[in-house]
């Protein structure tokens, strides 16, 4: 790591770009209305169309990144990423602007897996590994919390096409510093590429994820979702059996019997669930209750950004020293414990005593994520790496969008009760009807009700509207809690502390990097 600091620079420049690609473009979406006119619709997709093709090429792209070479990978998918961000600020519509979200999705997919399997392919000691992936795990960790606050910051400079536009030359700087410094990596035994096996996974997955980001609106019970999940469930079984009888598959299958690399995998999802549901509700709750802007709001998330930093570098270092399956477990335990800290949270409730919180969550997610990610690398053989790489980024990704899916249709539940039976009778039925659309609206309609001369009622919706909020909120952090207690105990009982020594040791020292 010392002889090669530009190598990890690189590598760590190129997750921290993408990563923040996820959450910068959240604070533009009511920009977007006003100058795109984008519909609700619309507005989702600008957010989707990154993630759902994001998540959908992840084990294609680091499958054919262990086959055509990692570094080559890596600079194409940043050449896509940086060239989709630039037209995405020359846009002038909705339509186009989801359109270069495509690729700036598809950019991101080949970008993520070829990092962190060239960070195992360059960093081959474990010690020097995992240090490398606890900067790997930082770094992705406090990009997503960075979104926010560079996007407010960048809104209140210029433009909405200021955030797209920033993210090009960031791309363009990481392109170069992998051209300079990296060396060029490859399985060498890869022969032939596995097309069907490729189509399969993409479409497994993106059906799957296509089916929790509309569940919520279509409700889960719907003929429409659980026809999703089940077509999802079956091109899974049709991938899973392909891989097991090819000869030269994209993805071993047999590396879910580890225990290592499953109850890892499970850790990581059950860490981003809860990641991205706190994330839902928090920024509602500082919005609507604490009256922070979209800026402020970024600012006053720093504690979790700060402490998932640290604790990622920090939990590779104990999961080496102490063992992953007691570091992991501490870490989910810690994250239970936050979220039903968080769970009491009410109006009153100071910052200082949410700054308490989110620096108990953040190191949560530390101790979890970095280290199982560092259990997974060092389970797949190095020759593997883009698409064990990828499995990882894949667990992430699913773990997110299971996380807003669930714990937003929990929430939206429970909210739509409490308010049903406490909104007013006097209220008009169009006017019930909008407070149940949002609680942003509700809020309005409240503020509203009060200026045109009836301050009892709207004294009587807000306060509706506040007990349902917290209802739903605190509901949804304790089946968060629930999860990440149930993910302890897998932990516990699945998770080897160390991994095994391999069965032919000689076979770890066969080079992995191919001098340029």
């Amino acid at each position: 790591m010392k002889r090669n600091p530009l190598i990890l620079v690189s590598l760590l420049l190129a997750a921290f770009v993408i990563n923040l690609d996820i959450t910068i473009v959240n604070v533009a979406l009511p920009t977007l209305v006003r100058e795109l006119h984008a519909s609700n619709s619309q507005l989702q997709w600008v957010v989707d169309a990154y993630n759902l093709l994001f998540a959908a090429l992840l084990l294609a792209a680091g499958s054919l990144s262990d086959r055509l070479g990692r570094k080559g990978f890596l600079l194409a998918g940043l050449g896509v990423f940086g060239v989709a961000s630039f037209v995405g600020g020359l846009t002038t519509t909705s339509g186009q602007l989801i359109a270069a979200r495509c690729f700036m999705g598809i950019g991101a997919a080949m970008i993520f897996p070829a990092t962190l399997s060239l960070i195992s392919n360059v960093f081959t000691e474990r010690t020097e590994r995992a240090k490398a992936i606890g900067l790997w795990g930082a770094t992705a960790g406090m990009a997503i919390a960075l979104g926010p606050i560079v996007g407010g910051w960048l809104l209140e400079q210029s433009s909405w096409k200021s955030i797209f536009f920033a993210m090009a030359p960031v791309a363009a700087v990481g392109a170069a510093l992998v051209a300079w410094s990296m060396p060029t990596s490859r399985d060498p035994a890869a022969h032939k590429t596995d097309f069907p096996g490729l189509v399969l996974s993409s479409a497994a997955i993106a059906l799957l994820t296509y089916t929790l980001i509309e569940a919520p609106r279509y409700g889960w019970s719907s003929g429409r979702t659980p026809t999703g999940f089940a077509v999802a469930a079956a091109v899974f079984a049709v991938f899973i059996v392909r891989e097991a009888t090819a000869a030269e598959p994209m993805l071993d299958v047999s590396l879910f019997r580890n225990p290592r690399f499953t109850a890892a995998c499970a850790s990581v999802t059950v860490t981003f669930f809860g990641l991205s549901g706190f994330s839902f509700l928090i920024t509602q709750y500082f919005q609507f209750f604490k009256g922070y802007g979209p800026l402020s709001t970024g600012v006053r998330l720093l504690p979790v950004a700060l402490s998932v930093g640290v604790m990622s570098v920090l939990g590779t270092k104990f999961a080496v020293r102490f063992g992953t399956k007691q570091v992991v477990t501490v870490g989910l335990v810690c994250l239970a414990g936050f979220f039903a800290w968080v769970s009491t949270a009410s109006v009153a409730t100071s910052y200082l005593e949410i700054v308490g919180q989110m620096l108990l969550g953040g190191t949560g997610v530390g101790l979890v994520s970095a280290p199982a990610t560092e259990a997974i690398m060092g389970v797949v053989p190095k020759a593997k790496a883009g698409v064990g790489s990828a499995v990882n980024d894949a667990t992430r990704l699913l773990g997110s969008t299971l996380g807003v899916a669930v714990v937003g249709s929990v929430f939206a539940s429970i909210y739509n009760n409490r308010l049903t039976t406490r909104l007013p009778a006097e209220l008009a039925p169009p006017l019930a009807r909008t407070a149940h659309e949002s609680v942003g609206g509700a809020l309005n309609l409240a503020n509203g009700t009060g200026l045109i001369g009836h301050p009892a009622l709207a004294k009587s919706v807000h306060a509706a509207v506040s007990t349902a909020f917290f209802d739903g909120f605190s509901v949804a952090c304790l089946v968060v809690a629930g999860v990440s207690v149930a993910g302890a105990i897998v932990t516990l009982l699945l998770l080897p502390a160390h991994p095994e020594l391999p069965a032919h040791p000689e076979a770890e020292l066969a080079p992995a990097l191919e001098s340029q």
